[in-house]
Protein backbone atom coordinates (compact mmCIF):
# COMPACT_ATOMS: atom_id res chain seq x y z
CA UNK A 1 0.00 0.00 0.00
CA UNK A 2 1.39 3.57 -1.51
CA UNK A 3 0.33 6.47 0.71
CA UNK A 4 0.16 10.03 -0.44
CA UNK A 5 -0.85 11.82 -3.79
CA UNK A 6 -0.71 9.79 -6.82
CA UNK A 7 0.74 11.38 -9.87
CA UNK A 8 -1.77 10.27 -12.69
CA UNK A 9 -1.50 11.28 -16.44
CA UNK A 10 -4.56 9.91 -18.21
CA UNK A 11 -4.96 10.79 -22.28
CA UNK A 12 -8.39 10.13 -23.56
CA UNK A 13 -8.81 10.16 -27.38
CA UNK A 14 -12.22 9.88 -28.80
CA UNK A 15 -12.00 7.99 -31.77
CA UNK A 16 -16.05 7.22 -31.99
CA UNK A 17 -18.69 9.66 -31.78
CA UNK A 18 -18.99 11.47 -28.20
CA UNK A 19 -22.71 11.46 -27.19
CA UNK A 20 -23.20 8.64 -24.63
CA UNK A 21 -19.34 8.46 -23.99
CA UNK A 22 -18.02 10.35 -20.44
CA UNK A 23 -15.82 13.04 -20.40
CA UNK A 24 -11.57 12.66 -19.85
CA UNK A 25 -12.42 13.98 -16.34
CA UNK A 26 -14.37 10.95 -15.60
CA UNK A 27 -12.36 8.61 -17.06
CA UNK A 28 -9.57 10.29 -14.97
CA UNK A 29 -11.89 9.99 -11.79
CA UNK A 30 -12.45 6.28 -12.42
CA UNK A 31 -8.87 5.45 -13.36
CA UNK A 32 -7.04 7.07 -9.76
CA UNK A 33 -9.84 4.69 -8.17
CA UNK A 34 -8.30 2.11 -9.35
CA UNK A 35 -4.86 2.97 -8.62
CA UNK A 36 -5.70 4.49 -5.43
CA UNK A 37 -3.14 2.85 -2.95
CA UNK A 38 -1.91 0.74 -5.10
CA UNK A 39 0.67 2.48 -6.97
CA UNK A 40 1.77 6.28 -7.02
CA UNK A 41 2.84 7.16 -10.14
CA UNK A 42 1.16 6.46 -13.55
CA UNK A 43 0.32 7.20 -17.02
CA UNK A 44 -1.91 6.03 -19.25
CA UNK A 45 -3.74 6.02 -22.37
CA UNK A 46 -7.45 5.46 -23.11
CA UNK A 47 -8.80 5.31 -26.43
CA UNK A 48 -12.60 5.14 -27.37
CA UNK A 49 -13.17 3.33 -30.86
CA UNK A 50 -16.07 2.73 -32.68
CA UNK A 51 -17.32 -0.75 -33.39
CA UNK A 52 -15.02 -1.39 -36.49
CA UNK A 53 -12.15 -0.17 -35.01
CA UNK A 54 -12.57 -2.56 -31.29
CA UNK A 55 -13.26 -5.28 -33.99
CA UNK A 56 -10.02 -4.87 -35.60
CA UNK A 57 -8.00 -4.75 -33.03
CA UNK A 58 -9.41 -7.11 -30.64
CA UNK A 59 -9.28 -9.64 -34.34
CA UNK A 60 -5.38 -8.66 -34.64
CA UNK A 61 -4.37 -9.20 -31.08
CA UNK A 62 -6.99 -11.82 -29.14
CA UNK A 63 -8.00 -13.50 -32.54
CA UNK A 64 -11.51 -12.87 -31.96
CA UNK A 65 -13.79 -11.57 -34.72
CA UNK A 66 -15.96 -8.90 -32.86
CA UNK A 67 -15.60 -6.34 -30.91
CA UNK A 68 -15.51 -6.06 -27.18
CA UNK A 69 -16.15 -3.79 -24.69
CA UNK A 70 -12.61 -3.11 -23.01
CA UNK A 71 -8.45 -4.36 -23.77
CA UNK A 72 -5.94 -4.26 -22.03
CA UNK A 73 -2.71 -3.35 -23.43
CA UNK A 74 -0.16 -3.21 -20.34
CA UNK A 75 3.36 -1.21 -21.14
CA UNK A 76 6.18 -3.91 -21.82
CA UNK A 77 9.31 -2.07 -20.52
CA UNK A 78 12.67 -3.53 -21.49
CA UNK A 79 14.02 -4.61 -18.34
CA UNK A 80 15.47 -2.15 -15.91
CA UNK A 81 13.40 0.36 -17.28
CA UNK A 82 11.56 2.22 -14.61
CA UNK A 83 8.78 4.68 -15.91
CA UNK A 84 5.41 5.31 -14.86
CA UNK A 85 4.13 4.16 -17.98
CA UNK A 86 1.23 1.52 -17.58
CA UNK A 87 -0.24 0.61 -20.46
CA UNK A 88 -3.27 1.63 -22.91
CA UNK A 89 -7.13 1.16 -22.41
CA UNK A 90 -9.55 0.59 -25.74
CA UNK A 91 -13.22 0.92 -24.82
CA UNK A 92 -15.51 0.19 -27.56
CA UNK A 93 -18.36 2.69 -27.16
CA UNK A 94 -21.02 0.48 -29.30
CA UNK A 95 -20.67 -2.39 -27.53
CA UNK A 96 -20.72 -0.62 -23.71
CA UNK A 97 -23.69 1.09 -24.85
CA UNK A 98 -25.50 -1.77 -26.06
CA UNK A 99 -24.42 -3.97 -22.76
CA UNK A 100 -25.89 -1.24 -20.14
CA UNK A 101 -28.96 -1.01 -21.89
CA UNK A 102 -29.21 -4.88 -22.23
CA UNK A 103 -27.94 -4.84 -18.52
CA UNK A 104 -30.14 -2.06 -17.26
CA UNK A 105 -27.67 0.25 -15.80
CA UNK A 106 -26.64 3.20 -16.63
CA UNK A 107 -23.90 3.93 -19.23
CA UNK A 108 -21.67 5.72 -17.22
CA UNK A 109 -21.76 3.45 -14.46
CA UNK A 110 -20.47 0.66 -17.47
CA UNK A 111 -18.12 2.81 -18.21
CA UNK A 112 -16.74 3.28 -14.39
CA UNK A 113 -16.69 -0.66 -14.64
CA UNK A 114 -14.62 -1.27 -17.58
CA UNK A 115 -12.60 1.18 -16.68
CA UNK A 116 -11.79 -0.31 -13.21
CA UNK A 117 -11.42 -3.72 -14.69
CA UNK A 118 -9.10 -2.40 -17.65
CA UNK A 119 -6.94 -0.83 -15.23
CA UNK A 120 -6.55 -3.74 -13.05
CA UNK A 121 -5.53 -5.92 -16.17
CA UNK A 122 -2.73 -3.52 -16.37
CA UNK A 123 -1.76 -4.10 -13.13
CA UNK A 124 -1.89 -7.67 -13.38
CA UNK A 125 -4.77 -8.70 -12.64
CA UNK A 126 -6.40 -11.72 -14.54
CA UNK A 127 -9.64 -13.95 -14.41
CA UNK A 128 -8.40 -16.96 -16.08
CA UNK A 129 -9.77 -18.83 -13.53
CA UNK A 130 -13.04 -18.73 -11.04
CA UNK A 131 -10.33 -18.19 -8.22
CA UNK A 132 -8.22 -15.22 -9.91
CA UNK A 133 -11.82 -14.24 -11.11
CA UNK A 134 -13.32 -14.10 -7.88
CA UNK A 135 -10.66 -11.98 -6.29
CA UNK A 136 -10.91 -9.51 -9.27
CA UNK A 137 -14.35 -9.10 -8.80
CA UNK A 138 -14.64 -8.71 -5.47
CA UNK A 139 -11.59 -5.62 -5.86
CA UNK A 140 -13.54 -4.43 -8.62
CA UNK A 141 -17.24 -4.61 -6.77
CA UNK A 142 -14.98 -2.40 -3.58
CA UNK A 143 -13.50 0.56 -5.64
CA UNK A 144 -16.97 0.85 -7.13
CA UNK A 145 -18.12 1.23 -4.00
CA UNK A 146 -16.10 4.17 -3.12
CA UNK A 147 -17.20 5.37 -6.57
CA UNK A 148 -20.76 5.00 -4.88
CA UNK A 149 -21.93 2.75 -7.94
CA UNK A 150 -23.65 -0.64 -7.65
CA UNK A 151 -22.15 -4.16 -7.27
CA UNK A 152 -21.32 -4.87 -11.13
CA UNK A 153 -21.85 -8.41 -10.88
CA UNK A 154 -25.52 -8.07 -8.88
CA UNK A 155 -27.92 -10.10 -10.48
CA UNK A 156 -31.04 -7.86 -11.22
Amino acid sequence: MTKGPVRLDVTVSYAAPRAGVPSAVSFRKWVAAALKSRIREADLAIRIVDAREGRALNRHYRGKDYATNVLSFPADLPEGVKMPLLGDLVICAPVVAREAKEQGKPAAAHYAHLTVHGVLHLLGWDHDDDKEAEAMEQLEREILAGLGLPDPYAEE
